[in-house]
């Protein structure tokens, strides 16, 4: 077994396909498949079943796919080592970001890693299901790092740093029956439909729990699952929405109400999976990130 057959194993697993695997890997999909069925003979056991719908791990690819992760940190963690002692910094770090959600500057953070680290690869990696899917990512070891926003306290299988804290605040058109009104009960807002995110996002469920601890009921009519596109439905008049302040720039046919009986607060961090320690071009990441981004006071 070669870790080449385990690293096109685990891009098989993630991408759900020897097609997408192998537009990740750069190699042509033929050679996936002929690198797999060697892996399964191998092994003596299917690791996939396919169909012409999907192709989907089996019992025995399940049980398979953590130990490859692992062995493939293990063989990165080495590499990493002997680069360290000739003073340089190479690999790949995977990270996940919100869509349309960009706090932390990333386009100028990549260009200065690039500089420090020439020998850094970076793969930006998105999840439909908001921040509960990035999180899910870093626990399955599908992503080293992840810039996302999470209710509550941090999940203790997660080390997480604060990045930016916003109060969140209900945006409404400015021809709304609520501009202008500044401050507005959680029963007022519910008079009116909501434009909201999918569940697993976490400005829904902040704002989910904020209306079930109140007792009251509000109606979501739209569902849109890139957070900074909805704004713009917001001003299309087709609904009122919680959002962070710092996530609107531009407040152009839009008005903002206060929520008067709870806080409502939306919180950004960078996070990493408790139980693996970071690569050397993650902690390269990392520690450029700290210096541009400090933890809020």
């Amino acid at each position: 077994m070669e870790l080449r057959h385990l690293e096109y194993f685990v891009a098989v697993a993630d991408t759900g396909g020897f097609t997408p695997a192998a537009r990740t890997l750069h190699v042509v999909q033929s050679g996936v498949s002929a690198t797999i069925k060697a892996l399964e003979r191998e092994l003596g056991s299917a690791l996939f079943t396919r169909s012409p719908q999907a192709v989907t791990l089996t019992a025995a690819g399940h049980a398979l796919l953590p130990r490859a992760r692992e062995t493939l940190n293990a063989a990165r963690a080495a590499k990493d080592a002997v680069h360290r002692t000739q003073g340089t910094v190479h690999g790949t770090v995977t990270v996940g970001t919100q869509i349309s959600v960009d706090f932390v500057g990333m386009p100028g953070l990549l260009a200065e890693l690039r500089t420090r680290h020439p020998g850094v690869t970076v793969r930006l990696r998105t999840a439909m299901e908001g921040s509960a899917g990035l999180a899910q990512h870093l626990r399955e070891g599908r992503l080293d790092v992840a810039i996302l926003s999470l209710p509550g306290p941090p999940p203790a299988d997660l080390d997480t740093r604060l990045l930016a804290s916003a109060p969140m605040v209900v945006y409404v058109p400015s021809s709304h029956p609520l501009a202008g009104e500044g401050r507005a009960s959680l029963a007022r807002l519910a008079e009116f439909p909501f434009i909201d995110s999918p569940p697993g996002f976490t400005n829904r469920t902040i704002a989910d729990q904020a209306f079930a601890a109140a007792g009251v009921h509000r109606e979501v009519t739209l569902e849109v699952p890139d957070v900074g596109t909805i704004a713009d439905y917001i001003r299309a008049g087709l609904g009122i929405g919680f959002l962070g302040e710092r996530l609107v720039p531009d407040l152009t046919g839009l008005d903002t109400v206060q929520v008067a009986d709870q806080e409502l607060r939306w919180r950004l961090a960078v996070a990493t999976a408790s139980a693996r320690r970071p690569g050397a071009a993650t902690t390269a990441l990392l520690d450029l990130l700290g210096e541009r981004h400090p933890s809020p006071s």
